[in-house]
């Protein structure tokens, strides 16, 4: 906002400096970012904030000073006296919600020349070119007093009359600016008695703009709901000095102050004669009354101030002041409506007390023995073990491309199918919420792939959101995850399949969580490899799955990767969570030597070997430190439809050396209880 010093004074007399005015004016919240000097004049521009639209004016940088230097506010002429002729022009509010009060005048016989030199002088001033004087008069009282007018040429009026109304579905207008535009159905137009005339509190139409012929005129100044004129100024994209006001709100009393102002300058100026008022005000202004309590001020600022001291800052801007016991009762004017809670008016005194006198301290911390949300230190566990590992977390939209399901080959009664479709998309071809965070790091994996990068580990940490009929939806968090890596030729040495490396990692934040009770049982995803996949299961219930691609799905994806495997797997972290055990025990470095037996069992090809780790653990003994499987063989000497698992078993005694003969019994008995709970055979190793 730009303010002459000169128009300044004509309001507050002050004798100021302009920087030391400007200094003052900075530390009330008013900012000045510059001062310069044109046309003679001294002006400042000032940074007014989206909740000060009461300051998008020179009264209302003269209310701040008046208050500021505690000296009179002078109001500048708008009386008109005199006026026996009713208002040509009749006025009707169609749509109250969204107008809340439309007023206007006719003047009759205006002469339509230049402005005075001093009115081009300070529109100048403040950034706005000159038109002719009619114009000119509505854009200088909208910069004095900080209301939009809008003058029409009342000739071209139909009817003579004047409705406020939405536009409703296929209108369009021409506007002041040469450019036709389609309007929104929700947008508040001005009528005449047949047609728009005006884009409401945006813009004038070209049909009824002022020019060198016109004789008569209507003068508007009206009310209009701010988020409205916001709206349609979006949709158009048309910003004015007009829609700028408007939706930032503007003082429903003061539009009338403003019209006379408007017309007494246009009578003076413009040699016309004004008539009386139309004016339709359907929804009054109903002012706030806010309690303050003068401790609670006090408390939150850190001061001292009297009781005396607020009421006098709150009164000088404006406010009516009602006394009571231990607070005040405050009543702001219509000008500044986004004071509405008791917080707003500790600002207020805060402003007018001086931010410079409110003491520095150091607040107070106190100190916690709480651990925090373990929920959440858990999930931050997951994501450290698995950047150690080599991934890199992914953070994507949570919304999904359908066509992505297809690619997957989920069939049509899957649950991820049900998918909520956004009413407002970002774009069309993502307009539903994630069930799954697989499609998004497959879409990762492709961006990577084509941009040469051959090595992709990622993850990914987020929620997924079901849609069960007619409740309401769900959200969960999920971890999913994707590893490609494209090898070179090794020498020597056989290499771990990227299966179970990914395996492995699972494995190791499991390790870390403390969760102890799982396996990985056969389980099949109509995306995942048959033979390369299975469930994650923790405590006898589903968590998730792990898999390498299905060949069809990297076939849709059109990814050239040779026989590289690329790997996934997704874990329900809702389901793992409660399974985290919270205690932490210690186990002494073992005294004595391990011995490590091993045992080849020939079973049924579908027995999973975590039945047989299972009917291990069940052996009744305490000597049995740990079981891993290292061998799977299926082929020659491997009878039809059966096949071979070899396995690890480490002994130790806590308080003793075992011995060979100790072992020795210890195996064959083991060996005697797997076979009868699997119904397998030894093979010789």
């Amino acid at each position: 906002m730009r303010v002459p010093i000169e128009w300044l004074r004509e309001f507050v007399d002050f004798d100021l400096s302009p920087r030391e005015l400007g200094f003052k004016l900075t530390m009330i919240g008013l900012e000045i970012e510059s001062i310069e000097e044109m046309h003679g004049d001294t002006v400042l521009e000032v940074s007014v904030t989206p909740n000060r639209p009461d300051c998008l004016s020179i009264l209302g940088i003269a209310r701040e000073v008046s208050a500021l230097l505690n000296m009179p506010l002078r109001y500048p002429h708008s009386v008109i006296g005199g006026t026996t002729r009713a208002c040509e022009v009749k006025v009707e509010i169609l749509d109250e919600d969204l107008c809340h009060r439309y007023a206007g005048r006719t003047i009759k016989g205006v002469l339509i020349r230049e402005s005075p030199e001093w009115m081009q002088r300070r529109l100048e001033q403040c950034g706005m070119r000159a038109i002719n004087n009619v114009v000119d008069i509505t854009n200088y009282v909208l910069l004095e007093m900080g209301h939009p007018l809008h003058a029409f040429d009342m000739d071209t009026l139909q009817g003579k009359m004047i409705r406020v109304k939405r536009a409703g579905p296929g209108r369009s207008i021409k506007t002041l600016d040469g450019t036709a535009h389609t309007l929104p159905d929700d947008a508040l137009l001005i009528w005449d008695g047949s047609s728009p005339v005006a884009v409401a509190g945006v813009m004038g139409g070209a049909e009824t703009e002022v020019s060198a012929r016109t004789k008569h005129i209507f003068l508007e100044s009206a009310y209009f709901l701010p988020s409205s004129i916001r709206r349609t100024s979006k949709a158009l994209g048309l910003k004015t000095e007009s829609s700028y006001r408007f939706e930032r709100d503007t003082d429903i009393e003061l539009l009338e102050g403003a019209l006379d102002r408007a017309a007494v300058l246009m009578s003076e100026l413009a040699g016309g004669g004004i008539s009386e008022k139309a004016d339709e005000y359907p929804k009054p202004f109903r002012p706030s009354r806010i309690e303050v309590r003068y401790q609670k001020v006090n408390r939150i600022l850190g001061t001292s101030i009297s009781a005396d001291e607020m009421r006098v800052i709150v009164g000088k801007l404006g406010m009516d002041v009602t006394e009571q016991d231990d607070s005040f009762i405050a009543v702001p004017p219509p000008y500044r409506t986004a004071v509405q809670r008791e917080i707003d008016v500790i600002e207020e005194i805060a402003r007018f007390h001086g931010y410079e006198k409110i003491p520095v301290t150091v607040p107070k911390t106190r100190m916690s023995r709480e651990t925090g949300d373990k929920r959440h230190h858990h999930i931050a566990a997951i994501r450290d073990s698995l950047r150690r590992l080599g991934f890199t977390e992914a953070i994507n939209y949570s919304f999904m491309n359908e066509k992505m399901l297809d690619t997957l080959s989920l069939p049509g009664d899957d649950p991820r199918r049900k998918t909520l479709i956004l009413r407002n998309p970002i774009n069309a071809e993502e307009s539903g919420l994630r069930t799954t965070l697989i499609p998004s790091l497959l879409q990762n994996l492709v961006s990577n792939l084509s941009m040469g990068n051959r090595d992709v580990q990622l993850f990914e940490i987020s929620r997924v959101f079901s849609n069960e009929g007619d409740t309401l939806p769900e959200e969960r968090h999920y971890l999913g995850a994707v590893s490609f890596r494209e090898r070179a030729q090794i020498l020597w040495g056989d290499a771990a399949p990227d299966f179970y490396l990914v395996k492995g990692a699972i494995e190791s934040f499991f390790s870390e969580l403390r969760v102890s009770d799982y396996t990985f049982v056969k389980k099949s995803e109509h995306f995942l490899h048959p033979g390369k996949s299975c469930g994650i299961m923790v405590s006898g219930e589903g968590i998730g799955f792990l898999g390498v691609l299905h060949p069809r799905v990297i076939e849709k994806l059109d990814l050239k990767i040779s026989r590289q495997e690329i790997v996934i797997f997704e874990i329900d972290l809702e389901r793992l969570l409660p399974y985290v055990s919270e205690k932490i025990s210690y186990t002494p470095i073992p005294r004595y030597p391990h011995i490590d037996r091993d045992i080849a069992l020939i079973v049924d090809e579908d027995l999973p070997a975590a039945r047989i780790v299972e009917a291990m653990k069940t052996f009744p003994t305490t000597l049995i430190e740990d079981i891993s499987i290292f061998d799977c063989y299926k082929g020659k000497n491997i009878p039809e439809g059966k096949k071979s698992l070899a396995f690890s078993i480490r002994f130790r005694a806590k308080d003793r050396t075992l011995t060979d003969s100790e072992i020795e019994e210890l195996y064959q008995n083991l060996v005697r209880h797997v076979t009868e709970r699997t119904g397998g055979m030894i093979r010789g190793l």
